[in-house]
C-alpha cells in the first residue's frame, strides 16, 4: 500500500541493499525518514520517490554496484536477467512521435500505454506520471527521459511493460543541463523492486554502451528495439 510504513530492515528489502547501508544512509542524513520513539520508520510514498531520483542521478561507479546488487534478486522475473524483451516489444515504439511540449509527450506515451491492453485507468496513469514529474523531472542530461508513475500500486498495470518514443524534434522536458529531449522511456511496473531495477538497467545502459546514439539512428521501430536487446546483452554477460 503506497501509505505503509517500512522498517530498517524492510526499507534495506526494498532498496536491494543491506540494512548497515541503510543506516550509512541516515547517519549521512539523505534518505528521507520518521521518527517514533526512538524508532525510525520510513513511508513508502517517500522512498519510492526518493529511490527512483537517486537511481537516476548515480554516478557510474555506484550505479555499476547498485545495478549488480539488484541484477541478483530479479531471477524470478527474468531468470536469463534480460530485462528488455521482458518489457518492450516493437509495437510499443514510436520512432516519429509529433508530440512538441510536455503535456503532449506524457499524454501520448499514455495512449501507447493504453493500446497495449495492460493499462487498467489512462486518466490515473497520467496523473501519477504529472505527479513525480513535478518532483523532479525525470529528463537526463544526454536527451533522454525516464518517465514513470509516482507510485507502483500493482492495480495499475496488469503485467510489467515499456514504452519508448522517439520525437521528430527534441522538447524542453527539464534536464538539469537544460538540454532537450528526444528519447523518452515510460516504465509501468507492478513491483516496486523490478521497477528500481528497470532503472538502473536502462541508466547502465545509456552511461556505458553506445544506445542513445544508436536509437536516434534506427529507422524505424524494429530497428529501435533490435538496438536496445543488442546493448543489453554484454551488460547482462558481465553479472
Amino acid at each position: 500500500m503506497p501509505h505503509r510504513i517500512l522498517s530498517i530492515k524492510e526499507v534495506a528489502q526494498y532498496l536491494h541493499l543491506a540494512s548497515s547501508d541503510i543506516e550509512a544512509l541516515l547517519k549521512e542524513r539523505v534518505i528521507p525518514c520518521e521518527r517514533q520513539g526512538e524508532r525510525v520508520v520510513f513511508r513508502l510514498t517517500e522512498i519510492e520517490a526518493w529511490a527512483s531520483q537517486r537511481i537516476l542521478n548515480l554516478p557510474s561507479k555506484g550505479l555499476a554496484a547498485y545495478h549488480g546488487k539488484t541484477s541478483t534478486k530479479v531471477r524470478e522475473f527474468s531468470p536469463d536477467a534480460a530485462l528488455m524483451p521482458q518489457l518492450l516489444t516493437a509495437d510499443r515504439i514510436n520512432a516519429e512521435m509529433l508530440s512538441k511540449t510536455r503535456a503532449s509527450i506524457i499524454r501520448d506515451m499514455v495512449d501507447m500505454a493504453e493500446k497495449t491492453d495492460l493499462l487498467s485507468d489512462k486518466a490515473d496513469l497520467i496523473r501519477m506520471i504529472e505527479e513525480r514529474e513535478q518532483l523532479c523531472s525525470t529528463a537526463l542530461p544526454g536527451g533522454l527521459a525516464l518517465m514513470h508513475p509516482r507510485n507502483h500500486d500493482p492495480y495499475m498495470f496488469t503485467e510489467s511493460f515499456m514504452i519508448l518514443g522517439r520525437t521528430v524534434q527534441p522538447i524542453h522536458f527539464g534536464a538539469q543541463d537544460g538540454s532537450p529531449t528526444d528519447l523518452f522511456f515510460l516504465v509501468c511496473c507492478q513491483d516496486d523492486r523490478i521497477h528500481l531495477h528497470c532503472l538502473a538497467r536502462l541508466c547502465t545502459l545509456c552511461q556505458e554502451t553506445t544506445l542513445l546514439g544508436d536509437l536516434r539512428n534506427a529507422e524505424s521501430s524494429l530497428a529501435m528495439l533490435d538496438a536496445i536487446v543488442t546493448a543489453e546483452e554484454p551488460i547482462i554477460r558481465r553479472l
